[in-house]
């Protein structure tokens, strides 16, 4: 399977220390970038791999998603020992959002400040366009 627009490039990865490898790097960069695009409303897409501040992002980014990936909050909701059957239940809220505090730590550790087009790349608030169109009525 081959994926088109990275952010980090395998062998930029492996530059800068990383250690897996390109399979299970690819799908974690991807899941990365997928992170960067949700909190960034998509503004680096086509053009992120020219930012050293979101090839950084997503190398810390990596390690932190592999972390809760294999962890995946496993919680036990019943068990029968003479059949052995273990059910487990749905991530309870407090791993959801430790898992989202430390992504956005982690995006806004290396993309504050970072200017896109003319924009923060974290501002989310009202654009440009509807700014003018409310000033004129």
């Amino acid at each position: 399977m081959e994926f088109k627009g990275q952010y980090l490039t395998y062998q930029e990865y492996l530059t800068l220390g990383g250690t897996l490898d390109e399979m299970p790097f690819n799908l974690l960069e991807y899941n990365a970038r997928k992170e960067i695009d949700s909190r960034t409303q998509k503004r680096f897409i086509g053009i992120g791999n020219e930012y050293e501040e979101v090839k950084l992002c997503v190398y810390n980014l990596i390690p932190t998603i592999q972390s809760y990936d294999t962890t995946q909050n496993k919680t036990i909701s019943s068990e029968n020992i003479d059949g052995y059957s273990i059910s487990y239940g749905t991530p309870q809220k407090s791993f959801t959002e430790a898992k989202n505090s430390e992504l956005d730590d982690v995006i806004y550790k290396y993309l504050y400040g970072v200017v896109v087009n003319g924009e923060h790349a974290l501002f989310i608030g009202q654009d440009k366009l509807k700014n003018e169109e409310l000033s004129t009525c």
